[in-house]
């Protein structure tokens, strides 16, 4: 198995904002999506199932499950982004979806060096380390204060636990 880049996802991340001239947040993922020309669709899924993405006959697809609370939904559609923008080829030989629960084991250890990457460029898309530095500021945030988590999270329009694991893993 080859190893996770995710350094490489985080600067595909930071390049997509900056060359969509996206300077605040919350990031229009969709907006991002629909620019690189794939096609964004929301449907019921399995509760298991979070999204998936696929590339066929030169269609570029991202379904997410339309039954996840609206910030699972901009997570998952960025994680999917991840994929399209880092994995194409492996999306043209088939569809690739991501579960969020019974997870087989490798995901579930967070040694995929696909998902890896795809989430490390969702969260860099999502919650950019230069806007995180702008809303914290030098005194940081207590990552046990759940308001202030939830404050922070409600500006990005992410999850409180995707802000607490971007703030608190060195992705």
């Amino acid at each position: 198995m080859r190893p996770a880049e995710p350094d490489r996802a985080r600067q595909a991340a930071r390049a997509l904002l900056a060359e969509a001239g996206i300077e605040s947040v919350p990031v229009p993922v969709e907006r991002l999506i629909k620019a690189r020309g794939i096609t964004l669709q929301y449907a019921p899924l399995g509760e298991d199932l979070s999204g998936m993405a696929y590339i066929r006959d030169g269609l570029r697809i991202i379904g997410v499950n339309a039954l996840h609370h609206p910030n699972r939904q901009r997570f998952s559609a960025a994680h999917e982004l991840g994929h399209h923008m880092l994995h194409a080829a492996d999306l043209s030989a088939a569809v690739h979806v991501d579960r969020i629960f019974n997870r087989d084991r490798i995901s579930a250890e967070g040694t995929d060096p696909n998902e890896i990457e795809a989430n490390a460029f969702a969260a860099e898309l999502l919650m950019p380390d230069a806007h995180l530095a702008a809303q914290i500021g030098a005194t940081g945030i207590d990552l046990d204060d759940d308001n202030a988590v939830d404050a922070l999270a409600r500006k990005f329009k992410v999850s409180p636990s995707a802000m607490r694991n971007r703030l608190s893993y060195p992705w």
